[in-house]
C-alpha cells in the first residue's frame, strides 16, 4: 500500500451506490406495505452504516486498517443510533406532515412520486455525503493527530444528538409540557441541537478522511459543505422553523436562543 487506491476508490463507489439504492428501494416496499413514508426516516441512518460497512469489507487490501476500522465504526454507531431514535419517535403516528403535503403536490401515481422525489433522492444523498467514510476507507496512511482531532469533533456532534434528542423525549412526554416551547438543556443553547450535531459529526469525519491524505480530502470535501447547506439552508432548521413559527413562545425563544451553533442564550430585553 504505497498511494491512495484510486481504481478500487472509484469500484468502491459503484457498490456504495448499489448499497444505499438496495436499503431505499428496500424501505420503499417496506413503507407500501405500512402504508406511511416516514419510515425513510430511520432508513437514512441504516444506509450509511450499510455503506460504511460495505466500504470496508471491499477495502481491505487497500486501505489502513486503523482508519477502516475508525471511520466503519464511528459511521455505524451514528447511523443506528439515529435510525433508532427515529423508529421509536415515530411508532404509533400516522404519516409525517412532511411527506403529505410532498405528496399532496403529486400529479398522477402518488407512490412513483414519493419514489422519485423522496427515496431516490435520499439514496443520492446517502451516497454522496458518505464519500469521506468511503474515501478513508483505502487511504494508506496510519492514523495520526488530525483523525483523532476529527473523532473528538465526531463525539461533539453525537453528544449533542443524543442528548438533545433524550432531552426533547422527556419533554415531550410531560403533558404539562404541551403547546410549550422546549427551551432547557442543549436547547437553551441552540434551536437545534440535533442538526449542529449532524454538522459536527460530517465535518469530524471529513478529517478522519483528510488524515489519509489529500487525495481522500479531495475527493470527499463536498460532503461536509453538502450537508452543512441541507441543515442551515434547506430540508433541516429552515423547514422545521417553518413549521413551528406559528406556535405561542416561538418567536421569544428565536430572539433569545442562537439559531444554529451554540451560546449562551440572550438576555430578554426589559
Amino acid at each position: 500500500m504505497t498511494g491512495f487506491a484510486w481504481e478500487a476508490f472509484a469500484a468502491g463507489l459503484g457498490w456504495g451506490a448499489a448499497t444505499s439504492l438496495a436499503v431505499l428501494l428496500g424501505t420503499f416496499v417496506i413503507a407500501l406495505n405500512l402504508g406511511v413514508h416516514r419510515v425513510v426516516d430511520s432508513a437514512w441512518g441504516v444506509a450509511f452504516a450499510a455503506v460504511a460497512v460495505v466500504a470496508f469489507g471491499l477495502s481491505e487490501a487497500h486501505g489502513d486498517p486503523g482508519r477502516r476500522l475508525l471511520v466503519t465504526v464511528l459511521t455505524a454507531v451514528w447511523g443506528l443510533r439515529l435510525a433508532v431514535h427515529i423508529a421509536r419517535r415515530g411508532s404509533g403516528h400516522g404519516e409525517d406532515p412532511r411527506y403529505e403535503a410532498m405528496l399532496e403536490r403529486a400529479q398522477g401515481n402518488r407512490n412513483l412520486y414519493a419514489l422519485r422525489m423522496i427515496y431516490l433522492l435520499q439514496g443520492s444523498l446517502v451516497w454522496l455525503v458518505s464519500l469521506p467514510v468511503q474515501a478513508a476507507q483505502y487511504a494508506p496512511r496510519p492514523l495520526s493527530v488530525l483523525a483523532f482531532a476529527g473523532t473528538a469533533l465526531w463525539a461533539v456532534g453525537l453528544f449533542f444528538e443524543a442528548v438533545g434528542d433524550a432531552q426533547m423525549a422527556r419533554f415531550k412526554a410531560d403533558p404539562a409540557n404541551r403547546g410549550r416551547i422546549m427551551d432547557q438543556g442543549l436547547w437553551r443553547l441552540t434551536r437545534h441541537p440535533n442538526y449542529f450535531g449532524d454538522f459536527c459529526v460530517w465535518w469530524g469525519l471529513f478529517l478522519v478522511a483528510c488524515d489519509g491524505g489529500w487525495q481522500a480530502a479531495a475527493v470527499s470535501v463536498v460532503s461536509p459543505l453538502v450537508m452543512s447547506v441541507l441543515l442551515i439552508k434547506g430540508s433541516g432548521k429552515r423547514l422545521l422553523e417553518r413549521h413551528m413559527a406559528s406556535r405561542p413562545g416561538w418567536d421569544a425563544y428565536a430572539a433569545r436562543t442562537s439559531g444554529f451553533f451554540p451560546r449562551p442564550p440572550r438576555r430578554e430585553q426589559q
